[in-house]
């Protein structure tokens, strides 16, 4: 992704509670010579050694997934809040633009199966189920829900590269910066 130098966000605390934040994502890989992108859940977690992956599963009726084995690298792209800039709300006139936020990771990609498969299936339920009224989970699903789990690929991504751009209007000049926030704030 190209992000000039004064946009980037290379600190990887504020990135990592920014994923867990916004996990849904898109991921893309090679699919018989074609890019494929699948709308998904995409959870940070820690692998057994300690190091940070991204787990997730989708759809065996999607073909996408029969080229994971491949172990070929794929990339996740999340997005974060995003606007309009109008330049009205400039102090001399210029060009609107857009603020965003978005990250990039790239990594190789691993089916996982059974337990590994299971307890990513628990971890995401129990974080989406946290504040709910009358929380589910996977302990107490019937086997006859569970076996739904024949339907779906799980897989793990090690995260090889992670690149992330934060625009938000931090290149204008501090009284613009705060005729920006406001009407944002409007907005939101």
């Amino acid at each position: 992704m190209y992000i000039p130098n004064y946009y980037k966000n290379k600190n990887l605390e504020e990135v990592k509670s920014f994923l867990i934040k916004n996990s849904f994502g898109i991921l893309i890989n090679q699919n018989n010579g074609k890019l494929t992108g699948t709308h998904i859940p995409l959870e940070l977690d820690i692998d057994e050694n300690g190091t940070d992956i991204l787990t997730g599963h989708i759809s065996k009726a999607n073909s996408q997934w029969e080229n994971f084995n491949n172990n070929e690298e794929v990339l996740a792209i999340f997005n974060g809040s995003h606007s309009y800039v109008s330049s009205s709300w400039y102090k001399k006139e210029d060009a609107p633009t857009w603020n965003y936020i978005a990250v990039h990771i790239y990594g190789t990609i691993e089916i996982i199966h059974g337990n590994a498969l299971l307890n990513s299936l628990k971890k995401l339920v129990d974080k989406y189920e946290e504040n709910s009224e009358n929380p589910i989970s996977v302990e107490k699903m019937s086997k006859r829900t569970l076996k739904q789990i024949h339907g779906i690929v799980g897989f793990k991504i090690r995260i090889n590269e992670i690149q992330a751009a934060y625009k938000l209007s931090q290149t204008r000049e501090n009284s613009d910066y705060h005729t920006i926030i406001n009407p944002l704030g409007a907005i939101i």
